[in-house]
C-alpha cells in the first residue's frame, strides 16, 4: 500500500512546478484512486493532507480545487482580493454525509418513486413529506400539525413567501435591530420598510415591539429566537411569553426564522408554541442537511395558510417534486437526525477552536452556533478590518451587513466558521487575532 503522504507530494509538486496551476480541479477521489492505482480510502487521506498543507480546498457540490496563488503586494485597504477562505457564508458539512445522504437516495431508483418524485409540486407537498417535517420540527412538548406544513424551494423562499403575505408594499415590518441580512434585501425587493427593534441580552423587548407599533402600525415582525443570527441569542422562556402576549395585543403576526435552531436542542419551544395564532414559523434543510438541497418550509397557523400559499404560487418559490421526495426519506430513514448530531458536534469543536484562537477578545456568540459576533478592539473600524481581511484572502462580514435604520453600525465583525475545513479555520483565525494586535496603520502589504 503506497503512503498517501508520498502521493501528496507528488501533486504538491505538479501544483508547485505549475502543471497544476490555481483554479484547477482536481478529480474526484475515486477517480484518482484508480489513476494512481490505491484505495479510495488512500486518496481521501491524500486530499485530505492537501488541504491541510493549503494547497487544494473542497467546494461542496463542486469538487476539490487547487487553492488560488498569494495575493498581489499591495496596502491593506486596496480592493479586496476574491477570498480565498469563506468567514462571510455559513455551509456547514461534516464528514461522512455524503455517504449517508447518497444511500438514503437509493430508494429513488424504484420507478414508482421516481415517476412521484418528478411530478411537479404544490405548496402543499404530500402527505408523507408534512407528517415528516411535522415530527421533525417537534420539540419541548410542541409539535406542529401536519396539515399546517407548506413548502418553498428554500428557506428564504419560504421566509419571502411569509413576508409577502403579510405586509403590503409599503408597509413596516418590524426586526430585530441586527438582522439577517437576506431579510434587509427582501424588504427592498418586496418594497417594505424595516423597522429596528431593540433587544437587550435575552433577545428582542416586548416593549419596544408594543411602541414601535403605536408610533405607526407594523404589519407583521421577522424575528429570531433561537440562535440569533448574528449575536447567537437564544431568548429564555420567559422573554418568548412576553413575545407571545405582546402578539396577542397589538394582532401583530410575526415570521419566526427557525433555520439554526437544529443546533440548539434544549431551546425552549418555538414562539410558534406560544402564540400559535400569530406566528408563520420558518426552517428549511440547508444548514440542517446539506446547503445543496434547497427545501424549505413553513408551519402557518389556519386563517393564514391560504395567503402563504398565494403568495408562495405567485412568487414562483414552491419546491420541487424530486427534492420534496429526497427529504421526505431523509427525515425518515435516520439520515437528517444523525447529520443533524453530527453538526452539532462540529459546531461546539469549531467553538473551540474559536475561544482558543481568539482568546483575550470580546467575543458574543453562543457555544452551539456556527458563528461569532466579534467586537473589534482600537483603532479597528469594521470597514478597515474587513478590508484588511481580505487582502489575507479571509472574507468576514462587517457589522453594518446586519444593521437595519440610520445608525451607525458599531465596530464589529461576523465570523462564520462552518464553511472551512478545521485547519483551515484555524490557520484563519490565527491571522485574524495577530491583525488585531496591530494598528491599522502597521498593517503591511502582503
Amino acid at each position: 500500500m503506497r503512503d498517501y503522504r508520498r502521493v501528496a507530494d507528488a501533486v504538491a509538486a505538479d501544483i508547485t512546478a505549475g502543471r497544476l496551476r490555481p483554479g484547477d480541479r482536481l478529480p474526484t477521489q475515486r477517480a484518482f484512486a484508480r489513476r494512481h492505482g490505491i484505495a479510495d480510502s488512500t486518496a481521501g487521506r491524500v486530499y485530505g493532507e492537501l488541504t491541510r498543507r493549503g494547497l487544494v480546498v473542497g467546494e461542496v457540490g463542486r469538487g476539490t480545487f487547487v487553492r488560488a496563488a498569494s495575493p498581489a503586494a499591495g496596502p491593506a485597504l486596496a480592493e479586496p482580493a476574491p477570498a480565498r477562505i469563506d468567514l462571510e457564508l455559513n455551509y456547514p458539512v461534516v464528514e461522512g454525509q455524503s455517504e449517508l445522504l447518497g444511500t438514503g437516495l437509493a430508494r429513488l431508483a424504484r420507478p414508482d418513486v421516481l415517476a412521484a418524485a418528478l411530478r411537479p409540486a404544490g405548496a402543499a407537498g404530500t402527505p408523507a413529506a408534512r407528517e415528516a417535517v411535522a415530527a421533525t420540527l417537534a420539540r419541548a412538548g410542541w409539535s406542529p400539525d401536519p396539515a399546517a406544513v407548506l413548502f418553498a424551494g428554500n428557506g428564504r423562499q419560504a421566509i419571502a413567501g411569509a413576508l409577502a403575505a403579510l405586509v403590503p408594499a409599503g408597509a413596516r415590518l418590524g426586526v430585530e435591530a441586527f438582522t439577517y441580512p437576506v431579510v434587509k434585501a427582501l424588504a427592498a425587493r418586496l418594497g417594505i420598510v424595516p423597522v429596528p427593534l431593540a433587544c437587550d441580552a435575552h433577545g428582542l423587548r416586548a416593549d419596544a415591539l408594543l411602541a414601535a407599533h403605536r408610533d405607526a402600525p407594523l404589519s407583521a415582525v421577522y424575528l429570531q429566537p433561537t440562535l440569533h443570527n448574528p449575536l447567537g441569542v437564544t431568548m429564555p422562556d420567559g422573554r418568548r411569553a412576553e413575545l407571545a402576549a405582546a402578539l396577542r395585543e397589538s394582532g401583530l403576526v410575526a415570521v419566526e426564522d427557525a433555520i439554526w435552531s437544529f443546533l440548539h436542542e434544549d431551546a425552549p419551544p418555538p414562539l410558534a408554541a406560544y402564540a400559535p395564532g400569530h406566528v408563520i414559523l420558518a426552517d428549511s434543510l440547508s444548514k440542517r442537511l446539506a446547503p445543496g438541497l434547497t427545501l424549505g418550509f413553513a408551519v402557518a397557523p389556519p386563517h393564514l395558510a391560504d395567503r402563504l400559499t398565494a403568495a408562495l404560487r405567485s412568487g414562483a418559490w414552491t419546491t420541487t417534486g424530486f427534492a420534496l421526495e429526497a427529504a421526505t426519506g431523509w427525515l425518515t430513514d435516520g439520515t437528517a437526525p444523525a447529520v443533524a448530531a453530527a453538526k452539532r458536534a462540529d459546531a461546539a469543536d469549531r467553538q473551540r477552536l474559536a475561544a482558543e484562537a481568539l482568546a483575550g477578545f470580546p467575543l458574543r456568540t453562543d457555544p452551539r452556533a456556527y458563528f461569532c459576533w466579534w467586537d473589534l478592539p482600537e483603532p479597528w473600524r469594521a470597514d478597515t478590518f474587513v478590508a484588511a481581511a481580505a487582502r489575507r484572502g479571509i472574507a468576514v462580514t462587517p457589522a453594518a451587513s446586519f444593521t437595519v435604520g440610520p445608525h451607525r453600525a458599531p465596530n464589529a465583525v461576523r465570523v462564520g466558521l462552518a464553511s472551512p475545513p478545521p485547519a483551515i479555520l484555524r490557520r484563519a483565525l490565527t491571522t485574524l487575532a495577530g491583525l488585531a494586535r496591530t494598528a491599522p496603520d502597521d498593517v503591511a502589504p502582503e
